[in-house]
């Protein structure tokens, strides 16, 4: 039979323990036994202080006052020795020295008396006196020290805490963003840190993660929209195979003829799917950047496209006019070859009957400059910027899936333009049409020519 624990007896945890000051005994889980029972440290306690900036902070700022008091401490001291008297002679009032006669000094301070026999020669009395002064002098001079030393350990004890104080207010700013950047997510891009006080960087740095919040905000807004229009654009193709297809298997007698005429509507189906998914790669290509960057003749690009495109301006009966000035640019020839053939594209299939096409390029302000007006319907100015977004077709074409555009033309442009650090300037031309110029960066040994854009009735 078990006896129950009395008084002073308990269940012992396990481990063994070490016996610390005042009967108690330390485990290695942290408890404490004391009179009583069991106590247990909290973990925090045990645990060694994290490195914050906070706490490298008040580090710092005790620190250098700790070495500029301690300096403060030495020149003082320094100061103090100097002006303290190291002979008799500069101790202050004192009797003659006389043979015979009895002499008593004191120094300044009045703690040192030194009473001379009458008999003493004068040399005696010179050496006891000098005695007294150094350890007078000592005395005072280690008073300072101790003293000023005492002094100093508490201004370094009362600089550190006001340090950390200090440093956690200065601070309070980076904590408000460390905290909304751990609270980021998708669905809370439209939170902002707004934070006030004085323009100082801690301010400057929330303004700035409240404009990558901004613009991540508006990448990913133009993703989904981007993903939304790209799937109705890939399923309309697909849903009109799928109802041709459907079609021609419901006739219970089908002709060579209609089948025929089933597998062209769907190669051309097909056809138009494949332009979407090549644009949509120039696309995504364009807006990851460039791997290399190269001279590219803009000039001979932009000649190539236009005697490749000059059939179809002919058939439409457009007028074309072109004024290609040496302008060589420095980027990545293919892209650059896409952003002009969608450039002279947008002005060949959206103009109007009888219309004008004027293509130039040109060195001017430091940038090869490739520019494309063109006559078309009125263009309202404020919906100029809509043109560049993905699969936006200007009325009344609005997302009819012509064979004439994807809508991807112009953002194809814009994106393009934006991978090689090029600007983009677009405005609609008072009589109908639109204006488009697209300034590279200039190659290092590219020629320069007079800053004469094309001109034209158009324009």
């Amino acid at each position: 039979m078990s006896t129950p624990p009395g008084p002073g007896r308990g269940v012992r945890p396990p481990g063994r323990g070490v016996r610390v000051p005042g009967g108690g005994v330390r485990v290695p889980g942290g408890g404490v036994r004391v009179a009583g029972g069991w106590f247990r440290l909290p973990e925090r306690w045990l645990r060694a202080p994290r490195r914050t900036v906070r706490l490298r902070l008040t580090a710092v700022y005790g620190v250098l006052f700790l070495l500029l008091g301690a300096a403060l401490l030495g020149i003082t001291y320094l100061l103090v020795s100097e002006e303290l008297p190291s002979t008799p002679g500069k101790a202050g009032p004192a009797t003659s020295v006389q043979s015979g006669s009895a002499m008593v000094f004191h120094t300044v301070s009045g703690s040192c008396h030194l009473t001379a026999n009458p008999l003493a020669p004068p040399s005696q009395i010179q050496s006891q006196a000098q005695r007294c002064l150094t350890e007078q002098r000592a005395a005072e001079l280690n008073q300072l020290l101790t003293k000023s030393g005492v002094a100093l350990a508490i201004m370094t004890v009362v600089s550190v805490g006001l340090g950390w104080l200090v440093a956690g207010r200065m601070l309070g700013k980076l904590r408000t963003i460390t905290a909304a950047a751990r609270s980021v997510s998708a669905s809370s891009l439209h939170a902002r840190l707004a934070l006030d006080g004085p323009d100082d960087e801690l301010k400057e740095l929330g303004d700035t993660f409240d404009g990558l919040l901004a613009r991540l905000e508006g990448a990913f807004g133009a993703q989904r929209q981007f993903v939304a229009n790209a799937s109705h654009e890939l399923r309309t193709p697909l849903a009109r195979q799928r109802t041709l297809i459907e079609v021609a298997l419901a006739d219970p007698e089908p002709s060579v003829a209609s089948l025929r005429e089933v597998c062209k509507r769907v190669l051309v189906t097909g056809e138009q799917q494949e332009r979407l998914i090549e644009a949509l790669l120039t696309l995504a290509r364009s807006q990851r950047g460039l791997d290399r960057r190269e001279a590219v003749d803009l000039t001979a690009i932009a000649d190539g496209v236009m005697r490749a495109r000059w059939p179809e301006a002919e058939q439409r009966g457009l007028t074309v006019t072109t004024g290609l000035h040496p302008a060589v640019a420095l980027g990545d020839a293919p892209l650059a070859e896409r952003l002009v053939t969608n450039l002279v594209d947008n002005a060949i299939r959206h103009n109007v009957p009888r219309g004008a096409v004027e293509v130039g390029t040109a060195v001017w302000a430091g940038h090869a400059v490739v520019s494309v007006f063109s006559t078309g319907p009125v263009i309202p100015p404020d919906q100029v910027d809509r043109l560049f977004q993905p699969f936006h077709r200007g009325a009344p074409r609005d997302r009819t899936g012509g064979r004439d555009g994807l809508g991807l033309g112009l953002s194809i442009v814009a994106a393009i333009a934006e991978a090689h650090g090029a600007w983009l300037q677009a405005h609609a031309l008072p009589g109908g049409g639109l204006g488009l110029r697209v300034g590279f960066p200039l190659a290092p040994s590219a020629p320069f020519s007079l800053p004469v854009l094309a001109t034209s009735s158009a324009q």
